[in-house]
């Protein structure tokens, strides 16, 4: 079926390959994660294309602009690949995976308007490769997916054409990518990575091409679904952990109690790790995590009633930022109808320019809904419409001027830095804290109408 000279089922002619630098990378899906991971094997010195349905980013990487600025140390890498002719994209999916050895599926995961996992990106995919993915390559997908969904479902899609028979003429298996947004260069290069692959052998041929690529601890699993699980479970650790102390926090305003002094002394304890409450848990992986983890529940007849517990009270978080909106609104005499609201950061995390998910949308959405006239300042998105709001420029004093109140929704670091008492410029001095970036005293020294949550009355 082919004439690769590469059988990536083969130790010395995988090793081989590595050691002359001959072996053909093939990257599908070249977003947040995959670009930096299609980087990072580019800059090993082995040649690599990308491969994705946005034609705009496409163009923009052939044409040398690097289009994730907000990834520290990457645009140099980019530059220097793109110049050594390392690295090319394509829109074309079959040009790329016949000209390649080893195939990487970095594509999202996301979920529908009814929190089901939505697979189809691997799904469609999978499809396409049984039609030409070539004799002897290995996929291995880097995507964050249930437990099973190797073994139950991509081995079939890409046997479906006949051409191809899993551990005969075809190779698969994953390394699950495990990075966060903002920080993706520091943890590639320091973050252990798990390997699993469809036998022991595939295991140990990833992880000697990861070897070559990332100077991190790898770790082999006994298979993909076990590797899988894995980078479920720590995901969703986190996510459970954020509903646990926001709970608390909703119980600790009530009680006068500051959260943040709570956590500050608990985490000197040597087994407590920290986690801080606020608006909600947005982005591409801890909801959804949580949600392919009740997925695979349902599929097998399971209960996990405390990730789904967890999931509900984040959920609801965003209209705890609108009740300490209205609570302040309630101690001026203010209503929504008609006031004017500044929303402070929209991105799902700070310091990363990304929506999705956002827990800002919902609350943009109620304050609209309750008459609101809504506002935003993003440093990340500025001089553009979001949410259908234009983004303002600059938090300037004639900005703040015209505002009856600021709610911090995104701790970005220029947020950090705000100096409280200019909020008292606003028509109504009302600020919303739900990050835990300002000092009660601070905005109460300030004279402003301030709340925090979970900071105390």
């Amino acid at each position: 079926m082919s004439n690769l000279k590469i059988n990536m089922n083969n130790f010395e002619d995988v090793q081989e390959s590595l050691t002359k630098k001959t072996l053909r990378v093939c990257v599908i899906g070249i977003g947040r994660i995959g670009l930096p991971t299609a980087l990072s094997f580019a800059k090993s010195g082995l040649q690599t294309i990308g491969v994705d349905i946005n034609e705009n980013l496409v163009q923009n990487v052939n044409s040398g602009k690097f289009p994730l600025k907000d990834e520290p140390g990457y645009e140099e890498i980019f530059n220097d690949v793109i110049k050594n002719k390392k690295f090319t994209a394509t829109t074309k999916i079959e040009d790329a995976v016949t000209n390649s050895d080893l195939i990487l599926l970095s594509l999202p995961t996301p979920m529908d308007e009814n929190n089901i996992p939505d697979y189809s990106a691997l799904r469609n995919v999978g499809s396409q490769l049984s039609d030409i993915l070539l004799d002897n390559s290995l996929v291995i997908v880097e995507s964050t997916i249930e437990p099973g969904f190797i073994e139950d479902e991509m081995i079939s899609l890409i046997s479906k054409s006949g051409k191809l028979q899993v551990e005969k003429n075809f190779f698969i298996g994953v390394c699950p990518e495990n990075a966060n947004p903002g920080e993706i260069l520091h943890d590639f290069t320091n973050l252990p990575r798990l390997v699993g692959g469809i036998n022991p052998q595939i295991t140990k041929i990833i992880k000697i091409i990861y070897d070559f690529v990332f100077s991190v601890e790898l770790v082999e699993m006994p298979d993909c679904k076990t590797a899988n699980a894995v980078k479920l479970t720590t995901n969703v650790f986190r996510d459970i952990n954020i509903a646990f102390v926001s709970e608390l926090s909703l119980m600790f305003e009530k009680l006068g109690i500051d959260t943040n002094k709570v956590l500050e002394a608990a985490k000197r304890k040597y087994n407590f790790q920290v986690h801080y409450p606020g608006a909600g848990v947005g982005g591409p992986c801890l909801p959804i995590n949580s949600y392919q983890l009740l997925n695979t529940a349902r599929r097998t007849g399971s209960n996990l009633s405390i990730i789904e517990s967890g999931r509900k009270i984040n959920e609801k978080m965003p209209s705890h930022v609108i009740d300490l909106t209205s609570d302040a609104f309630k101690e001026c005499g203010k209503s929504f109808d008609n006031s004017e609201i500044l929303i402070l950061g929209i991105s799902y995390k700070p310091d990363v320019k990304d929506i999705q998910l956002t827990p800002a949308e919902n609350i943009i959405k109620k304050l609209k809904s309750l008459g609101a006239n809504v506002h935003i300042y993003d440093p990340y998105y500025s001089s553009v419409k979001i949410f259908d709001i234009d983004v303002k420029e600059s938090l300037s004093d004639e900005l703040l001027e015209k505002m009856d109140a600021a709610i911090i929704v995104t701790a970005h670091e220029e947020f950090t830095k705000i100096i409280v008492s200019d909020f008292c410029k606003m028509k109504t001095p009302i600020l919303i804290d739900s990050r835990g970036i300002i000092d009660p005293v601070v905005a109460k020294d300030s004279k402003l109408i301030f709340r925090g949550l979970g900071r105390g009355k």
